[in-house]
């Protein structure tokens, strides 16, 4: 009967939408979870009849669930301190994987595994683009991110350095003075580079002078690196003879000179020869040693090499860029996050843990980077909170209880109007 089976139809509809507000109220402490709405359409219509201008009249078979429509509003980042958490502040989702099959999710509750793979709370691979000797690679395919955990870097040789010096021009004949920059061989010992500059015999001129330690040095230690530096009128340096050669004029035209080569052969810990570029210009192309009234002093020393060092730590970056440190001071990128969206995000299929399915519904995963095509910025040491609204969910929790109501008591009414009837039939 008609009488029953409308009712009945509310009943199924409002159990739905209890058990949707249910889900959202147990899930409001569930990082970055999406509310869920639960939305009705009416049932088809009988048509009984029409009236004497030939309108219909229609009798409605009830009610159905429509859809349940999820809130992609971002929730609030909350700060962890935790350097595997991250969260997504934007559109877009992270991109994860089974080892057969790709899923996205907002959690960024990630850790690392045994193997120092970056995965999420149930296992699944954080996915991104690889990086090579610290240089992210954007064209590649997705790889799982693993992070360098118990590794050791290797070292770097030194090949080029830089000195930011003034030359007191009136330093008296004879006076030495000496400059250190610590230098790293193929093993990564490190070597102490001593520039020793002496007032010239010519005006506006200084002789330099380098060496390494003698113990640095397998056998007897060779003659220091030697040569002289000319200065003009105003103090700057504008030629260089390297040893007994010519003097060359110090600057980036043709037949100028930027550097002085430095080789230092035979290391007694049997590390590879030393061959150092003495950089001579800066980075606006002028020399960075000078010789003005005032007193001599290095205000800075710069050179490319380090020792090896352990793994210490990671962080990711507002990019999704994961950079790793170590134990020598040096940080070296290991990944970048990949992030992605689709057309429809009411398509998406819900597989809990956070992570969602694409559908035909959806549309294919469009796959990409921060602060690309929509796609947000990333928060690291911090988890994205859910954005269910406690207040707007007790308030659909009123209205659904008072819906299921009426619709048990049209049961019990049309119960007892049905008894009543069998009741004159006897």
């Amino acid at each position: 009967m008609a009488s029953f089976s409308i009712p009945l139809t509310g009943l199924n509809a409002d159990s739905v939408a209890l058990n949707t507000i249910a889900n959202d109220l147990s899930n409001m402490s569930t990082t970055a979870f999406k509310a869920q709405t639960t939305n009705f359409a009416d049932l088809f219509y009988q048509q009984i009849g029409t009236t004497g201008s030939g309108d219909p009249i229609q009798v409605g078979a009830g009610t159905q669930v429509a859809n349940t429509a999820t809130d992609f509003t971002v929730g609030t980042p909350n700060t962890t301190g935790v350097s595997s958490d991250v969260a997504l502040q934007g559109g877009g989702f992270f991109v994860v994987n089974d080892g057969n099959t790709q899923y996205l999710t907002r959690a960024g509750d990630f850790q690392t595994d045994a193997n120092g793979n970056l995965v999420t709370s149930n296992g699944l691979s954080v996915m991104g683009y690889p990086a090579v000797n610290g240089v992210v690679n954007t064209n590649a395919p997705l790889t799982a991110i693993n992070i360098p955990v118990g590794q050791v870097e290797a070292p770097q040789t030194t090949t080029t350095m830089n000195m930011t010096a003034n030359l007191d021009n009136e330093t008296a004949a004879g006076t030495q003075f000496p400059a250190e920059v610590t230098v790293y061989d193929s093993l990564g010992e490190a070597h102490l580079a001593t520039v020793t500059y002496t007032p010239g015999a010519a005006a506006n001129t200084w002789d330099y002078s380098v060496s390494l330690p003698a113990a640095d040095y397998a056998g007897a230690a060779p003659a220091p690196i030697t040569g002289t530096m000319t200065f003009d009128a105003n103090g700057n340096l504008v030629q260089v003879a390297q040893g007994a050669g010519p003097a060359q004029n110090v600057g980036t035209a043709a037949g100028d000179v930027s550097s002085i080569a430095l080789n230092f052969n035979g290391l007694a810990d049997g590390a590879s020869n030393l061959a150092i570029n003495w950089n001579l210009l800066g980075a606006a192309g002028t020399p960075t040693i000078s010789q003005v009234d005032t007193a001599s002093a290095v205000s800075s020393t710069t050179q490319n090499g380090y020792a090896s060092g352990q793994y210490q730590s990671f962080t990711i970056g507002s990019d999704g860029t994961i950079a790793a440190s170590f134990s020598n001071g040096q940080t070296l990128n290991v990944g970048q996050l990949a992030l992605g969206t689709v057309a429809n995000l009411q398509g998406l299929q819900e597989m809990g843990d956070g992570d969602y399915a694409t559908t035909l519904a959806s549309g294919t995963a469009s796959i990409g980077t921060s602060g690309t095509a929509g796609l947000g910025a990333m928060e690291g040491g911090a988890l994205e909170s859910s954005n269910v609204n406690i207040s707007a969910e007790f308030s659909d929790l009123i209205v659904a209880q008072r819906a299921f109501e009426a619709n048990a008591k049209s049961v019990t009414t049309f119960d007892t109007v049905t008894q009543d009837t069998i009741n004159m039939v006897h």
